[in-house]
């Protein structure tokens, strides 16, 4: 799943796209534990370019050295940064590693010298949330997010696969309640701000939603095998403010990615039979592609004018699609090139780097295509399983498969292998990019790669 991969007040609306208006910080509360299925604490309660940047520079919950949530401040894998690691082992170019027993497919987040990570106790059955300093690795404090039985799922899931996202002052996460969506939001010396069921949650392959931030909203996808929907929360409160069905009630588990297409906000995302685009200030549908498959776990990516997606089951498509339609696009020119089935990812997500986009399929295939074409400039066999979704930084792309070989390639259209880098641990999430340093979860422990920072708390 990937690792499965926006609230605040209402005193002052947005002054301009996207722009959060000031945080009111609620009254914190300390959780406290409760015997049986429970959680602890709290009741419930522009030309398309120049506006598509302004969109995304309002989207980033963190400073440009942060990855505060699935999939980074870009919200698709890119990374700000001018350099990263490319030489690593789990000895060498290590600042610290630290262990983990929880476990959990989820990615890390990093966030004002604070590295964010959610895990299960499986011998407690308790979620967790995880907080360490960014320069030492210290555990910082923990908290028990909610006690309930494990759900079942599928063998490559995990019981905490969500990854959380923040937005600098709270924390927000999202597990499976039995047969509830469950969301909360910490503050970041751990209290509880607020915790809410938003609607039921059905799947035999286990859950995995990551929260999306936008404006004072709070995201969360909602497909899965009954009544699915997404909803959006109120940042401060976690009241709904938005929820709309999908009617196809299909399990998937794909993030939405927002971006302004000719001046205006787009939610996009695969899943449940479909792919769509809605306003994520209203949940209004915008337009739909009917199928082509039934289930999606891969987010998309956008670039060139196109949104690119990549999945899923039973049948396997990779798509490139114009999302300037409106109502139904099946069938329209809006699709401006497919391949089926070479080269196609389920669960990794892909990333489109300048005139390129870059996949690795389930089974190890890398490919490189020429963005606007959908031509095929390489292909490569790159490992023998993949789980965590591509990353790109500094004119690499970092493809991490499931044995925890990172093999850091050119992003060009020949195929360039600059380093291969084992850390000889089983490793299923992404990786986050943050100051010079790459954060890896493993299968027993969290990495810091790369020289030791000075970035202190901010």
């Amino acid at each position: 799943m990937p690792s499965c991969h926006m609230p605040f007040s209402a005193r002052s609306q947005p002054d301009r796209l996207g722009t959060p208006a000031p945080i009111r910080r609620p009254h914190s509360r300390r959780p406290s534990l409760r015997r049986g299925r429970s959680f602890p604490g709290t009741k419930l309660v522009f030309p398309p370019l120049v506006a598509g940047l302004v969109l995304l520079a309002a989207l980033r919950t963190g400073s440009a050295e942060d990855w505060p949530c699935w999939r980074g401040p870009n919200h698709d894998g890119t990374s700000n940064e001018a350099t990263a690691p490319v030489h690593w082992s789990d000895t060498e170019n290590v600042a610290w590693k630290v262990a983990v027993p929880e476990t959990g497919h989820a990615s890390p987040i990093v966030s004002r010298g604070v590295v964010y990570l959610v895990g299960t106790d499986e011998t407690k059955q308790n979620r967790m949330l995880l907080a360490f300093d960014r320069q030492t690795g210290r555990r910082l404090w923990e908290r028990v997010v909610l006690h309930a039985p494990l759900e079942r799922k599928h063998r490559l899931n995990s019981w905490a696969s969500s990854t959380p996202a923040t937005d600098g002052e709270r924390i927000y996460v999202s597990f499976l309640d039995v047969d509830r969506m469950f969301v909360a939001a910490y503050d970041r010396q751990g209290n509880r701000l607020w915790a809410v069921h938003p609607g039921v949650f059905s799947s035999r392959h286990g859950y995995c939603s990551s929260p999306v931030l936008f404006e004072d909203l709070v995201i969360v996808n909602g497909d899965h095998d009954g009544d699915a929907y997404i909803v959006a929360l109120d940042r401060s409160t976690g009241a709904i403010r938005w929820k709309i069905d999908r009617e196809n009630k299909t399990r998937s588990y794909c993030t939405p990615l927002i971006r302004a297409i000719d001046g205006r906000p787009q939610m996009m995302l695969s899943g449940s039979k479909c792919i769509a685009s809605y306003d994520p200030r209203t949940g209004e549908r915008l337009w739909i592609f009917d199928g082509p498959t039934d289930q999606f776990v891969a987010s998309l990516v956008y670039g060139n004018g196109l949104v690119f997606v990549t999945g899923g089951f039973p049948d396997k498509h990779i798509l490139a699609i114009d999302p300037r339609g409106r109502g139904n696009i099946t069938g329209s020119d809006y699709v401006k090139w497919r391949h089926y089935r070479n080269g196609v990812s389920y669960v990794p997500s892909p990333v489109a780097v300048g005139e390129w986009f870059f996949v690795v399929s389930d089974n190890g295939i890398g490919t490189c295509f020429e963005a606007r074409s959908g031509r095929v400039l390489w292909q490569h066999r790159m490992g023998r399983r993949y789980s965590a979704s591509l990353v790109a930084c500094g004119g690499n792309v970092y493809f991490l498969d499931d044995d925890g070989i990172t093999k850091v390639v050119r992003a060009a259209p020949t195929y360039e292998l600059i380093a291969e880098n084992p850390l000889n641990e089983a490793t299923y999430a992404s990786i986050a990019v943050s100051d010079g340093q790459l954060f890896i979860r493993g299968e027993r422990h969290l990495f810091c790669i790369g020289r030791p920072a000075a970035t202190a708390s901010r």
